[in-house]
């Protein structure tokens, strides 16, 4: 296995450096002692270092029979490489925040059932059902959407902090929006579609067009959405609890908000049928699902949100409580409805706006200054606000089925259907900006 495709913690390359430094001693060794020798067990994950490096330590502490080692692929390569894995290097388990995978091994056939809480664990929050029904995966925490902004930018723009998405349509805030791109950023794509669902089809995205004109779009690899903010580049940025915690306790100059319509994006844990060790994997598995692990996820370097309702019992009464939010309507996204439209969303907003961004920030501009203006411009926003493709054609089976193998954080690649949405929208500037021509805006 190539180095690109594995990569470990530190402690664990310590481990085998000293195992081959003493393997001319073990046939020295007792058979007891051979037979004692801990376990590997095999995790494959796209989180963080410093959250994994917790759990190690943490769970290798408890259970000492076991050594983990981490293998790290992202959403889009964690599926193929799940789907082809044989022999001795097989993942024992899959721990990760990508729904569509996880379902997608599950409909392979790929996973085993995990008996772990039933009754102490809520099979949803909201209206997102956050494990699977059937015990295939099942949800180890979970993550809320955040507007973050830097305090003395935004005073100096004249602005308030936003409390919910219109807030954003702000003409003060132009190139002052931090916004990932959903078809390169992971946890995106649910973000977009909250609003969709919240204000509905055609009116979210008039918003998210609007939004995107007075954005800087973040790419794949390009800096951090807290870094952006954190420096003053930008006065607000759109992105995930966990990252603007970690950038918080870091010391950054940064505050947030939970907007007051939000939704859920869940982390899950499963365990391939192709691993060596199941009862290693088992045992990671409840490990992070007990009390004791869900308290991890509540350490200053991981703030992650547990899916033990028990655990937000003492909780600040300033901390967010998803079960608390949920209660009060603030969590009204439908994960099932969304899932297979994701991809198709994330499509669209780089048909419509992602790649004409630079066109589409200036008609914006120009919409803008018309109507301080006195202007009319009713229908050039007509223009510039309808999408490619209307609601229904967005989830009907044909299109979702195009789109089905793109993952988050990979770039759709359905070419054909895409140049036809590309067309429709650069024919809609063209008529936006003859009508602005024509208005002397």
């Amino acid at each position: 296995m190539s180095s690109k495709m594995q990569k470990s913690l530190l402690p664990n390359r310590r481990r085998l450096l000293l195992a081959l430094s003493g393997a001319s001693l073990l046939p020295a060794l007792p058979l007891a002692a051979l037979a004692a020798a801990p376990r590997q067990i095999n995790i494959l994950t796209s989180y963080p270092d410093e959250v994994m490096a917790r759990f190690e330590s943490a769970f290798e502490k408890r259970y000492p029979q076991y050594r983990i080692r981490f293998l790290w692929r992202m959403p889009h390569d964690a599926l193929p490489y799940l789907e082809q894995q044989s022999g001795s290097e097989t993942v024992d388990v899959y721990w990760s925040a990508s729904p569509r995978t996880f379902a997608r091994l599950k409909d392979q056939r790929l996973l085993r059932k995990l008996d772990i809480g039933h009754g102490t664990l809520p099979a949803r929050i909201g209206k997102t059902q956050i494990s699977d029904p059937d015990g295939y995966y099942l949800a180890t925490e979970i993550a809320a959407y955040v507007f973050a902004w830097n305090q003395k930018k935004l005073d100096v723009l004249g602005v308030a902090p936003p409390r919910d998405w219109p807030d954003l349509v702000n003409p003060r805030l132009r190139n002052n929006i931090a916004l990932p791109v959903p078809s390169e950023v992971g946890f995106a794509p649910v973000m977009f579609d909250i609003v969709l669902q919240a204000y509905g089809w055609k009116a979210g995205w008039a918003m998210w067009s609007e939004i995107a004109g007075l954005s800087r779009l973040v790419r794949r690899g390009s800096t951090f959405i807290s870094d952006l903010i954190g420096s003053g580049d930008t006065a607000i940025g759109l992105s995930i609890d966990f990252f603007v915690n970690a950038a918080i306790a870091n010391g950054a100059d940064i505050r947030q908000r939970y907007p007051i319509h939000n939704g859920i994006n869940p982390g899950h844990i499963a365990l391939p049928l192709a691993g060596n060790n199941a009862a290693g994997a088992q045992a990671f598995a409840e490990f992070v699902l007990s009390p004791e692990g869900q308290r991890l996820l509540t350490l200053r370097d991981i703030r992650k949100l547990p899916v033990r309702p028990e655990i937000y019992t003492n909780a600040d009464s300033n901390e967010f409580n998803p079960f608390r939010a949920a209660a009060d309507g603030a969590m009204n996204y439908d994960g099932e409805r969304g899932r297979w439209r994701l991809a198709v969303i994330s499509a669209i907003f780089s048909s419509m706006l992602a790649e004409p961004h630079a066109e589409i920030s200036a008609l914006w501009q120009r919409v803008h200054v018309a109507e301080a203006a006195g202007k009319p411009m009713a229908e050039v926003r007509q223009l510039l606000e309808t999408p490619p493709a209307d609601e229904a054609m967005a989830e009907s089976y044909a299109v979702k089925k195009l789109f089905y193998n793109d993952l988050e954080g990979a770039v759709a690649t359905r070419q054909d259907i895409m140049q036809n949405w590309s067309a429709t929208c650069a024919k809609r500037r063209a008529q936006a900006q003859a009508l602005l021509d024509s208005a002397g805006a």
